[in-house]
């Protein structure tokens, strides 16, 4: 999928430089204050390390890793969660979907989104789930199609530790 001097690819097996870019754009979103399940500052031996953890899940088929990039590199990320239960193998949640804060406002994430879909499609899942702290991801999934379910209060913390409240959201692929 490509967009003017944008594409999205996905990676079967990332390389240290890919790593590390993604590493940065981890670090810049947490210290931007996004709630990705890290406290801030988050430092980038750290996100390193959890890039590291996710390929060995993209090595074994249990995630699909998306990434975003344009001529200075990776800007963005999205996955694709399809390890569930055996009673769940029509649909994938969709997780850590960052965009580096110096490229937002720029159709990252609308990309990011449409590609995450369609490979969900070609995998044969029909349900998407997500949940985001972000006011600004739920106008990107309502704008999308997506269906808010409710929210959560305190659910998570932000990158401060100040309690958040999670939005949860489903996306059926069949319409």
């Amino acid at each position: 999928m490509e967009a003017p001097s944008l594409s999205i690819r996905r990676l079967l097996a990332p390389s240290e430089a890919e790593l590390r870019a993604l590493a940065e754009v981890l670090v810049d979103c947490v210290a931007g204050g996004a709630s990705v399940s890290f406290l801030s500052p988050l430092e980038p031996e750290r996100a390193l390390a959890f890039w590291r953890r996710i390929t060995e899940d993209v090595r074994r088929g249990a995630r699909a890793l998306l990434v975003a990039e344009d001529a200075s590199g990776i800007l963005g990320t999205a996955q694709l969660v399809l390890d569930l239960p055996e009673n769940q193998p029509h649909r994938a949640d969709l997780a850590k979907m960052l965009v580096h804060r110096r490229a937002r406002r720029r159709g990252i994430g609308d990309a990011l989104l449409r590609a995450a879909e369609a490979w969900a499609r070609e995998l044969g899942r029909t349900i998407l789930v997500l949940d985001t702290a972000s006011a600004d991801a739920e106008r990107l999934y309502e704008r999308n199609g997506w269906q808010r379910v409710g929210i959560v209060p305190d659910f998570a913390l932000l990158p401060n530790g100040e309690l958040c409240a999670t939005v949860f959201f489903y996306r059926d692929l069949r319409g």
